[in-house]
């Protein structure tokens, strides 16, 4: 999957089977081959030129229980939202 975060607000995206942006991580493009991820990521770099995203890059997932969940706590995290709680 490729991960990246918006220009304007710098939320959290991944990069879409049609090569738009959205939140849901359940809704992004998955790689199945390295030639699958290199045209993601082109196209990801293209967005990031047109200063719709900034440092796009690859990610690694799992699928467990049908959700799909960044293999790397950094993405997870990014993904998922804080480890700790947060305050009310």
């Amino acid at each position: 999957m490729i991960i990246a975060n918006t220009l304007a607000d710098g939320f959290v995206v991944f990069l879409t089977k049609d090569h738009g942006w959205t939140n849901d991580i359940a809704a992004g493009a998955v790689a199945e081959t390295d030639a699958q991820a290199e045209a993601l990521l082109a196209a990801a770099k293209q967005g990031e030129q047109n200063n719709e995203v900034i440092d796009p890059y690859l990610i690694p997932i799992e699928v467990e229980d049908g959700l799909r969940k960044p293999t790397k706590y950094r993405e997870y995290i990014r993904a998922m939202g804080p480890s700790v709680p947060i305050p009310s």
